[in-house]
């Protein structure tokens, strides 16, 4: 039960599952029904779902310094609606088979950033977009010395150029509340760590 609302196995028939595209992404054709809360059944419904995988995020700060690792690449989903297809983000990457989250955080930390985290904490899992995709991302915030963090960094064989600078505190709140961090994993960080930020200088400190 789920805020009232009984969720077993019987309440979803899917009636077709087809491979509408397998190449990086994987994209699946569902034919199904499913109860609704009025208590009926809904008509034949069909769902395009984008099987991309399972990411994890981290937003590197380094509570001494009081400073933010930002990263800047070009993205093609941003091409696509506007001028400027480079991004601000932070460390992001695809769980790998046989991975863990924790070990996909610090592998991607040294591929993009060349940089090694101290403890992860984490933030929140959540679903970017679930009307079209299975895809969960799970964010933890860590805890970094940023005393030589910088430069361009990524895996070139992927095709990866990206710009690894650091940004104080201040200024990452500034970014945030004009929308230059437009992105999910970004904007929800940051406001974790606004929220956290002392704790985390305290316990630096401590």
């Amino acid at each position: 039960v789920y805020d009232g609302v009984c969720v077993d196995s019987n309440d979803v028939d899917l009636i077709e599952k087809t491979s509408g595209y397998a190449g990086f992404f994987k994209l699946n054709v569902y034919r199904l029904q499913h109860k609704t809360f009025a208590g009926g059944i809904t008509p034949v419904l069909h769902r395009e779902c984008l099987e991309r995988g399972h990411a994890v995020v981290v937003l590197a700060y380094d509570p001494k310094l009081d400073k933010v690792v930002l990263l800047e690449q070009f993205r093609i989903g941003a091409m696509v609606n506007t001028d400027n297809p480079w991004l601000f983000e932070i460390i992001a990457g695809i769980v790998e088979a046989g991975e863990s989250q924790q070990e996909v955080a610090r592998r991607e930390a040294l591929e993009e950033a060349n940089c090694r985290l101290d403890s992860l904490e984490p933030i929140c899992n959540y679903y970017p977009s679930p009307g079209g995709s299975s895809e969960t991302t799970q964010l933890y915030c860590a805890c970094v010395d940023s005393t030589n963090i910088g430069g361009i960094h990524g895996i070139e064989e992927e095709g990866e150029d990206i710009r690894v600078f650091t940004i104080s505190y201040d200024e990452a709140v500034e970014w945030l509340q004009k929308g230059r961090l437009d992105n999910a994993s970004a904007i929800i960080s940051l406001q974790w760590l606004m929220l956290n930020r002392e704790r985390l200088r305290a316990q630096a400190r401590g």
